[in-house]
């Protein structure tokens, strides 16, 4: 992930300073939202910019917010991708303000998944790639999150979650690009209504 980060900066014109990148994401209350899932978002959203014409300081762009997405994650949500955002500015010293505002802009719309920026429906996509997984990656995915909110008790847990599951569903549109839509879409779907009806 280092490696990633210090190759986009450098394309960016910027010095490179991942800071404490790494260590964030090795943070122990973290069983999802971790290194293994910020490099598969990193993959997956490197996949999909392939289908698409974006320069290379865009490909760059995209993977610094990739890697920056989550960077703070302390289960307080808005919050969690404003703070990540403001991190990401602090080390991107030395690169060009619009390349810095655009990383900004794309972790910032992990708050809403919804964004008008192409390289933002890649990333909200590649985000998302774990709901169309197989059904045991699935599974351990949601054991995953279930743990990162561990404060709850299994009655609150179940309705947030009901909630959210029920929000993902009802979307006309899960996946924003037609890649991500042939890959995931279909399966999504299934995972996201099994996982409902367990909440019941």
């Amino acid at each position: 992930m280092r490696r990633i980060w210090d190759d986009a900066v450098r394309t960016l014109g910027g010095a490179p300073d991942a800071g404490d990148l790494m260590e964030r994401y090795a943070e122990p209350h973290r069983t999802y939202h971790n290194t293994f899932h910020v490099m598969s978002v990193v993959r997956d959203s490197s996949a999909l910019a392939d289908a698409f014409a974006f320069t290379v300081e865009e490909r760059s762009i995209l993977a610094l917010a990739a890697c920056a997405h989550d960077v703070i994650y302390d289960g307080k949500p808005g919050e969690d991708e404003r703070a990540s955002a403001a991190w990401a500015r602090e080390r991107l010293a030395g690169v060009e303000e619009e390349h810095i505002a655009r990383v900004e802009s794309l972790v910032l719309a992990t708050i809403t998944h919804s964004s008008s920026d192409p390289l933002a429906h890649v990333l909200l996509d590649a985000d998302l790639a774990i709901l169309g997984s197989e059904p045991e990656h699935y599974e351990r995915y949601s054991q995953a999150v279930r743990q990162e909110y561990s404060q709850y008790d299994d009655p609150a847990w179940r309705a947030g979650r009901a909630r959210v599951v029920k929000t993902l569903l009802d979307r006309e549109v899960l996946f924003v690009t037609e890649p991500a839509r042939q890959l995931w879409d279909a399966a999504a779907r299934t995972n996201l209504a099994r996982e409902l009806q367990s909440l019941g």
